[in-house]
């Protein structure tokens, strides 16, 4: 039998990604909500929450906005292509132990198999019971696939036209540079603790749309995320400058504390949800 690299030429889709659309019969609202997942995971964090309850997709739905939820290249069902033939490295795959600590559910070194020896920070609002159920939607994922990533959710922009983007981690600083690639079609951009590193604001351009940034808790107190804080704001301020609506809400300043780097997903996600709304509301049905 004849090997893939034996072959002289062969052709392969790639660069694809999913997207699954839900049209409300009479919605409330002028545009359609695009939800983006984080890094090495998919649409589905959209759907439910950890601990059984309907997630931010019902509540969208509920609120009157259409939506659109992406599986991002090469995550769930967009599908991957062959590595090294295509991708020239084998995927990444996060370990439970590496996410305790990077998603910020408990100490680096309080993550054990043994549950009743696992230790979570006080207070927290992701249900803890369920991260092990949780850790099976996570996904592989390629390093130095940002280009081929932001060119995929800049089509879908344009595919859907006029849009709000609601985006966490990684798919929030995609939303970042989606709202400079397409600032006439995203009407505000919604980013849940965004990751990565944050475009250069182009002093040229007046007219992007709002923005709106949360955080969770211990934000400050973990080097990768206060790195991430630090970038983000640097650039908030910098659209703020240029006239664009910023508004940044720090929970834990705020009182509230506990929340894990999955807001969608935490214990008093509804009630984010409805801030998350009334400020769409507010800013994003404006001619």
């Amino acid at each position: 039998m004849l090997s893939l690299r034996a072959v002289e030429s062969f052709h392969i889709g790639g660069g694809q990604m999913y997207a699954q659309v839900f049209r409300l019969t009479a919605p409330r609202t002028r545009w359609p909500v695009l939800l983006w997942h984080g890094g090495g995971m998919t649409g589905v964090n959209w759907e439910t929450t950890p601990d059984g309850r309907p997630g931010w997709l019902t509540r969208f739905l509920e609120d009157g906005w259409d939506v659109i939820v992406s599986d991002a290249v090469e995550r769930g069902r967009a599908s991957w292509s062959r590595f090294p033939e295509i991708y020239a490295e084998p995927p990444l795959f996060r370990t439970k132990n590496e996410a305790w600590d990077m998603f910020r559910m408990g100490p680096a070194d309080g993550y054990a198999t043994d549950l009743s020896t696992r230790r979570a920070w006080s207070p927290q609002l992701f249900p803890i019971d369920a991260f092990d159920q949780f850790a099976c939607q996570w996904v592989p994922r390629w390093p130095d696939h940002e280009t081929i990533t932001q060119a995929a959710y800049a089509e879908l922009v344009r595919h859907v036209g006029a849009c709000v983007v609601v985006a966490h981690s990684q798919g929030a600083g995609f939303a970042l540079r989606a709202a400079q690639i397409a600032p006439d079609l995203i009407r505000a951009v919604v980013g849940l603790e965004p990751s990565g590193t944050p475009p250069a604001p182009q002093p040229g351009n007046h007219a992007l749309p709002p923005h709106l940034v949360l955080w969770g808790d211990r934000v400050q107190e973990h080097p990768v995320w206060r790195r991430y804080r630090a970038t983000v704001d640097a650039y908030c301020g910098a659209l703020e400058a240029l006239g664009t609506v910023v508004q940044i809400v720090d929970l834990p300043a705020e009182g509230i504390a506990g929340n894990s780097h999955f807001l969608m997903m935490d214990s008093n996600s509804d009630a984010l949800f409805d801030r998350v709304a009334r400020w769409l509301d507010s800013v994003a049905d404006e001619p």
